[in-house]
């Protein structure tokens, strides 16, 4: 339940972090300004003694996350992929959230697959290892099929886990509320849209029915992507708690050591994943939204093996064209398309200045070109593009949350590969492709296609449209109706002879 009972829940967050001595790390990893670190220390001491004790192995900042629960586990897997915000020492100590966290017991997941499956897990699998991997919603065991001998990974839901990330969602739309209250400038941001975006997000990645899908939706996308590959579902033996899919072997890509000793260009890899992501995003419009180093392998041959397909983004065909124009934009240093685009899009309210908010983001894209990439703090370039976006009274936009945070995390992983990795250039050989496709001559006959193929499904309800148009203006006052019988006709009229004139030109071949 939301409400001011999730205080609690809140303090012993502040609680947690100040016992076990994460609050002072995590605040200095952030660079926080020092009038917040001291208040935050002077108001979580006095309860500290209520925080969860965690794992006292763990370092502090990693063992005050996992203690607080797998909501706070997801947010500390984000930062794992970012040294450049939490500083590299930060970053490794957070890479275990991402596949290392305590498992469960055999015999729990043994039961969750027979309850699903119907069947004992003997005559299911003739092997089953341990636990290989713990993450925050799942396990995941290798095992071996007993009627064809096919080695296959067994994903399997924590007992008790939709509980425990509804107990934190709660917390967090309380938080939400709150800041919403006490500071309504932050209601731009849409604190309540983002959590309530980040729960549905949660609510498919527990039904692992959904990751199945999205799996073989994923597959059959990117059959074609050269150096990159996916494992099968078996749908025959998964379900809602559990999920099976062919074993794939490789090195895990936050292993440099591995990859060096295996020949591995590791440049050429982060580029890869840059690449990779920004084509699925904007080609098919459906990526992987989870694309840490937990979650990625690499073959013997050179492939990058992605899975976990419980968080996947979908952006609509017209946001890819507006994000890839903001991106092109960029990348050629046109910044006052960039803020056209903003506005043509809505994203800035029309009362603002459109070469005021383009100097504005000049001042955001030129320091990141002619410069070192290890050399660039994406933490401080966010800050100040923060700072841009309030000025100008930007929303957030909902739909590009997953968008917007894979691309910080798929940076992250590709300069944790390479340091010197520059995700401008990389993304230009891929957005000037998509640009080619969707936004020029080739994509207006596309889109006129489309919009004949519409026109021709209505065909043969138009006397049924004009019919009902009919009796609908009897009802309108006799002052309005030429005006509006005019405007009838004419989209009428218009839609049919375009829906003539484009079926005309598909059939002789324009």
């Amino acid at each position: 339940m939301r409400g001011p009972h999730n205080i609690w829940r809140l303090i012993r967050t502040g609680a947690t972090f100040e016992r076990t001595g994460a609050m002072g790390q995590a605040l200095d990893a952030m660079q926080a300004p020092r009038a917040i670190r001291v208040a935050a220390r002077v108001l979580a001491w006095p309860f500290r003694w209520l925080g969860y004790k965690g794992d006292p192995d763990m370092p502090p900042v990693t063992r005050a996350i996992t203690a607080l629960g797998p909501a706070y586990i997801k947010f500390g897997q984000i930062l794992s992929t970012r040294p450049d915000v939490v500083g590299e020492e930060m970053a490794l100590q957070l890479r275990v959230l991402q596949d290392k966290l305590p498992p469960f017991s055999i015999a729990e997941a043994q039961k969750s697959i027979a309850d699903e499956l119907g069947r004992p897990v003997d005559e299911v699998f003739s092997e089953f290892s341990d636990p290989v991997a713990a993450a925050s919603i799942a396990q995941v065991h290798r095992a071996r099929r007993a009627d064809t001998g096919e080695e296959v990974a067994v994903k399997v839901l924590r007992p008790g886990i939709e509980r425990a990330f509804q107990r934190d969602i709660d917390a967090f739309y309380f938080a939400a509320d709150v800041i919403e209250f006490l500071s309504p400038a932050s209601r731009r941001l849409r604190p309540r849209d983002v959590i309530e975006h980040f729960e549905g997000v949660v609510k498919g990645e527990l039904d692992l029915r959904l990751e199945s899908a999205s799996a073989s939706e994923f597959a059959a996308n990117t059959v074609s992507d050269e150096g990159f590959q996916l494992p099968q579902v078996r749908w025959g033996l998964s379900g809602r708690r559990v999920m099976t899919m062919d074993w794939a072997d490789g090195l895990p890509l936050g292993d440099n050591d591995a990859l060096d000793a295996a020949g591995h260009d590791r440049r050429a890899l982060g580029e890869r994943v840059l690449q990779l992501f920004l084509s699925h995003a904007l080609r098919d419009g459906f990526f992987h939204a989870d694309m840490h180093q937990g979650n990625l392998k690499v073959h013997a041959n050179g492939n990058i093996i992605a899975y976990d397909f419980g968080i996947m983004g979908h952006i609509d065909e017209y946001t890819r064209r507006v994000y890839a124009e903001i991106l092109f934009g960029f990348i050629r240093r046109d910044y006052k398309r960039v803020a056209e685009v903003h506005f043509e899009a809505g994203y800035v309210p029309a009362t603002q200045d459109v070469d005021e908010f383009a100097r504005a983001l000049r001042a955001v894209g030129e320091p990141i070109f002619g410069m070192d990439a290890s050399h660039i703090s994406m933490g401080r370039l966010l800050n100040y593009l923060f700072e841009v976006t309030e000025r100008f009274g930007m929303e957030t936009r909902t739909e590009l949350i997953l968008l917007q945070r894979t691309m910080v995390v798929v940076e992250g992983v590709a300069r944790s590969l390479h340091p010197e990795v520059n995700i401008w250039e990389v993304a230009k050989p891929v957005v000037e492709d998509y640009i080619k496709v969707s936004i020029g001559p080739r994509a207006v006959l596309g889109d006129l296609a489309k919009t004949a193929k519409v026109l021709g499904r209505f065909g043969p309800r138009l006397p049924g449209l004009v019919e009902a148009a009919l009796i609908r203006q009897s009802e309108v006052p006799d002052e309005v109706q030429p005006r509006r019988w005019m405007g009838r006709v004419a989209w009428l009229s218009s839609g049919v002879v375009l829906g003539g004139v484009i079926s005309y030109l598909l059939a002789h071949g324009f």
